[in-house]
């Protein structure tokens, strides 16, 4: 069994507040008495794409300097900008290839995957992304299920804000999955609440939002909660590839 923390939408901007909300979600987790194997991080991590909102991110994360008690696996999202992503929350060569890397654990593989677009805040995955998606799937030969994580969601969440942004093409996407029956389940974020649904037959799971909360069109006009307390995710990948996910918020 495997176990995934989930976090999403930290949209760090230099101001108190997304760090306070940061650091209290990451307080949280690094605090758990259990056994955790990764945290995924679904993508808006910065705000505007400065190298500056990524230099404190990977410093809330422990990405350089400190010690996070396990890993802790990343995508971009639309609010983030491949080059000073790379530079300096990777610490990788500047490029504006896609951001796509992958983590094979003993039980189950996560596959990051980049759904930005630069420039554009609708999200899509790109011809190498998902040459690379099939590459790394015939390394892993099927002997193992595997999560895809991106950041938008290939389904409506019937809000206006996150519809009119979810991932291009997903028919390409469920014609992946066909093919792929070792791919459990998908992992994203972007609409700032969590949800749970089905794509394709597989299990989606969308991660809610670290800076605030959607709100749904019954629940009143202002779209975004921003008092609503932090929120995350727990997945579970058991051993019969079977993926259960707990939602939680960190008051």
């Amino acid at each position: 069994m495997l176990v995934f923390a989930h976090i999403s939408d930290l949209h760090l901007d230099g101001t108190a507040r997304a760090t306070e909300r940061a650091e209290r979600v990451r307080d949280r987790l690094w605090q758990l008495p259990g056994q955790v194997d990764a945290l995924l991080v679904t993508g808006d991590i910065a705000d505007h794409g400065a190298e500056v909102e990524y230099e404190e991110a990977a410093r809330i994360l422990g990405l350089h300097e400190g010690d996070p008690p396990f890993p802790v696996l990343t995508c971009p999202g639309n609010h983030d900008s491949r080059a000073p992503y790379r530079k300096a929350l990777l610490r990788q060569p500047v490029s504006d290839r896609p951001v796509n890397s992958v983590r094979v654990f003993d039980g189950g593989a996560v596959l990051m995957c980049d759904s930005s677009i630069p420039g554009s805040d609708e999200g899509a995955l790109d011809e190498e992304t998902y040459d690379w998606i099939e590459a790394t799937l015939d390394e892993l030969d099927g002997s193992l299920p595997a999560l895809l994580a991106f950041h938008h969601p290939p389904v409506a969440l019937h809000h206006p804000l996150p519809d009119s942004y979810r991932l291009h093409d997903p028919g390409r996407l469920a014609a992946l999955l066909e093919r792929r029956p070792r791919i459990a389940g998908l992992i994203t974020g972007h609409a700032h609440t969590p949800a749970a649904s089905v794509f394709a037959g597989r299990p989606l799971a969308v991660g809610p939002g670290v800076t605030w909360t959607l709100r749904l069109p019954w629940e009143g006009e202002r779209i975004a909660d921003r008092d609503a307390p932090v929120g995350l995710a727990f997945h579970v990948l058991d051993d019969a590839g079977r993926l259960t996910t707990h939602f939680r918020v960190v008051t």
